[in-house]
């Protein structure tokens, strides 16, 4: 067993007491919390924290890396993603979801929401490096269609259901991908799969999403349209996206909603109705790069709602590291403190993913990694992470 410290300590819930000395397992256990150090004890100049868990991630889309233009809108970006999705050899994607899975552990991620559509992952999950749960995504905007979308999405689940759990968590379900992709029966077959299982949804990412369900308007029809979907079967419910979708959802399912660039005071209220365990994924990095825009964080602090992070993908984003996302967040919402951020990248994602019992915090017991990072006093230009055990 070792012992360290540092200048400060954040546990993944706040601020720990000055001097306060961790002892750490050769396995990465965390052991015991001692009131000051010991002879023996190693002393780091910086912040002590857990490993940083990634919400939301779509790793099978890593080679897509700089392809897509900045800040053209989600409808625009959206329409070039096939276009590029599958022009790459096997190897070529191999390669890079492996560079971007490596990039992401240094950056000091223990554990991912990873979104799949496919099970190239698999490999990843394989490696026994990070803990997963991998969101397979059905996608089918017309009802009659519904089966097929859903069968198709029950054999990526069962490539993955079969793996051995390589030392590490391994767990997996079956997620709507977005509200204008998903029809309300298909909606109905995620819905009943897994009672109570964990599901995400890109929620209200853009405006468009809105306009589409109160009156039928904005830019989803012609994307559905190019992307040949039949949408005669679509009526406008009158209601914002989360409001429109909620009915087709029964509240048994926790639930991760991801992006929230469009959402308001009356989404989160519909959200948390009826006692929902919800957590809202912010990924501020993919909204400036898709939408030049970041959701109201303020008002999320002001409900009080439990928020977590994630990055996106590589398709939409520059790197995969929940740091460079806090960074963003406090340049921008500079009261927004570090020990409530910090929060939010480490202990807010690991019970977003039901991971909190392994991970999130340092607490006996637990083996959540601990990343030390510098500069944190000196200007968001100046801060990096360093996974120390």
């Amino acid at each position: 067993m070792k012992f360290i410290t540092a200048d400060r300590i954040h546990d993944g819930q706040g601020w720990l007491p000055a001097g306060t000395t961790i002892g750490v397992a050769d396995d990465g256990t965390i052991v015991s919390f001692e009131a000051t150090p010991t002879l023996d004890t190693v002393v780091y100049q910086g912040v002590l924290v857990p490993g940083f868990v990634n919400a939301h991630c779509h790793l099978e889309l890593s080679h897509m890396k700089g392809l897509a233009a900045e800040r053209t809108g989600l409808i625009p970006f959206l329409k070039n993603i096939p276009q590029y999705r599958n022009t790459f050899t096997d190897e070529q994607k191999h390669d890079a979801r492996h560079t971007a899975f490596a990039a992401m552990l240094e950056a000091g991620v223990i554990a991912v929401g990873d979104i799949a559509n496919t099970n190239d992952t698999l490999d990843l999950r394989a490696t026994g490096l990070m803990h997963f749960h991998t969101f397979v995504e059905s996608l089918g905007f017309t009802a009659s269609l519904a089966d097929r979308s859903f069968g198709f999405a029950t054999g990526v689940y069962t490539g993955y259901a079969a793996q051995p759990p390589a030392g590490m968590v391994l767990r997996q379900s079956i997620v709507p991908h977005a509200p204008y992709s998903v029809s309300p029966a298909l909606f109905g077959l995620i819905d009943s799969h897994q009672p109570g299982a964990l599901v995400s949804i890109h929620n209200q990412e853009s405006e468009d999403e809105n306009r589409f369900f109160i009156d039928g308007s904005g830019g989803v029809p012609e994307l559905l349209q190019v992307l040949g979907v039949d949408t005669s079967e679509f009526k406008p419910t009158g209601m914002r996206s989360l409001a429109s979708y909620m009915q087709w959802m029964t509240h048994h399912h926790p639930l991760i909603l991801v992006h929230n660039t469009s959402s308001a005071q009356e989404d989160v209220a519909r959200a948390q109705a009826n006692g929902r365990e919800v957590y809202w994924c912010l990924c501020p990095n993919a909204n400036l790069y898709i939408e030049g825009r970041l959701p109201d964080i303020d008002l999320f602090v002001r409900e009080g709602v439990n928020i977590c992070i994630g990055t996106d993908s590589l398709a939409s984003n520059h790197n995969l590291s929940i740091l460079s996302e806090l960074v963003t967040i406090k340049q921008r919402y500079p009261h927004i403190s570090w020990e409530t951020l910090i929060g939010w990248g480490t202990l807010g994602g690991a019970k977003a993913l039901q991971m909190q019992a392994i991970v999130g915090s340092l607490t006996p017991g637990k083996k959540p990694g601990i990343n030390l990072l510098q500069g944190l006093d000196q200007g968001t230009d100046c801060i990096t992470v360093q996974r120390i055990v």
